[in-house]
């Protein structure tokens, strides 16, 4: 999966719905980056040559740093803290690619409310099939936590149970439901990434970001930035905007708990 994997960008939007105690629904237009990670480390592979401007100044860029216990390239950057997660949590045979589904930074600046890593077995080990999905989720205290889904699959639903502060507005308790989705439709590539969160009496929210996928290039870059300038700003104004329109609702608001005792829950 590696040799001729290159790094893409996905166009599509962000949905919210809010479904109790008061109804909150939004949906906006975005862009996110999915990364080959191990081919964007072999000098002579399609990804290393790709336009995508990685630990370096630019309008549109990916660091390590942004990830995981934010160690630099010089450090084997955010791949090599992913693998000692795993191997840590025993999970050995995860050697295949690595696609990580995030935001980049945009004229420096980010913010990336949770990143997706797609942890694969190797090519030649059950066809490459997904080994484990590592959802890694940031609030805006700049705190940071790790879910691991073990032996996913495309399409069939997942679940963790919630142990992270992220917003005022929902309690930390209850369960998250995952479903992801990767496929070719109409000779287009496209990916979802939903989660859900459900408390004690059932369904309360509903999220996903969606998009087609076509490879980072000088034209898509373009495309990004002229449609979405402020696309990272916009993230966190979004946020903003919708906790206040939940306060002005008179959804009850919660103090921030202190943190998990663990970094990851399984």
């Amino acid at each position: 999966m590696s040799a001729g994997a290159v790094p893409l960008i996905g166009f599509g939007s962000v949905r919210h719905a809010r479904l109790r105690p008061a109804r909150n629904d939004f949906r906006y237009p975005t862009y996110f980056l999915l990364l080959p990670m191990r081919a964007m480390q072999q000098a002579q592979s399609p990804a290393a040559r790709s336009p995508l401007a990685c630990n370096r100044a630019a309008a549109l860029s990916f660091h390590d740093r942004d990830h995981g216990d934010g160690r630099g390239p010089e450090a084997g950057g955010a791949l090599a803290w992913l693998d000692e997660l795993l191997q840590r949590e025993g999970i050995t045979d995860a050697t295949g690619e690595v696609w990580l589904h995030c935001y980049p930074r945009v004229f420096g600046f980010t913010f990336k409310p949770v990143s997706f890593w797609y942890c694969h077995r190797a090519a030649d080990d059950e066809g490459g099939a997904l080994r484990a999905i590592v959802a890694e989720v940031n609030n805006t205290f700049g705190e940071r936590h790790c879910y691991l889904l073990d032996n996913p699959r495309f399409g069939a639903e997942l679940s963790a149970r919630k142990v992270f502060h992220v917003s005022p507005f929902l309690n930390v308790e209850g369960q998250y439901r995952f479903r992801f989705l990767r496929a070719w439709q109409r000779g287009v590539e496209r990916t979802v990434a939903r989660v859900d969160y459900d408390d004690a009496l059932g369904p309360v929210l509903q999220t996903s970001v969606s998009g087609t996928l076509e490879p980072v290039s000088p034209a898509s870059i373009r495309k990004a930035l002229w449609r979405y300038p402020a696309m990272t700003l916009g993230v966190v104004l979004h946020i903003h905007l919708q906790a206040a329109r939940l306060w002005l609702k008179r959804v009850h608001f919660f103090r921030k708990p202190a943190l998990p005792e663990h970094f990851l829950t399984r």
